[in-house]
């Protein structure tokens, strides 16, 4: 096969069809909150974690809609827990008790 200088790069798109289900929803019933969520960044803006580390809410939050369960955990143990996340968001996501709940879940499903 000839060289064209290019490579062709492996998709890296998300079949949400093949992913497990258990997971988002386990967190939208104990944490029915997360479902105002409009992802505006705020609480990633004031994280103090992020200003330290590459830790991002809103990515944790793409993680858990996408089933990455490993990656979740992963982001979560940079978070401090402090709070602040909570008392900026402007649709009212309870984060801190989202948080909880998916160490919550993620022990429940091993």
């Amino acid at each position: 096969m000839n060289q064209f200088g290019y490579t062709i790069s492996n998709d890296r798109q998300i079949d949400y069809d093949t992913r497990d289900k258990r997971f988002i929803t386990a967190v939208l019933v104990a944490e029915p909150s997360l479902k105002g969520c409009i992802g505006c960044g705020t609480c990633s803006a004031t994280c103090s974690t992020g200003h330290f580390t590459d830790f991002n809410i809103r990515l944790l939050h793409t993680l858990v809609q996408r089933g990455e369960i490993m990656k979740v955990k992963q982001e979560l143990r940079h978070c401090m827990f402090c709070g602040k996340c909570q008392l900026v968001c402007p649709r009212g996501v309870n984060l801190r008790n989202l948080i909880l709940t998916i160490h919550r879940i993620m022990e429940q499903l091993g």
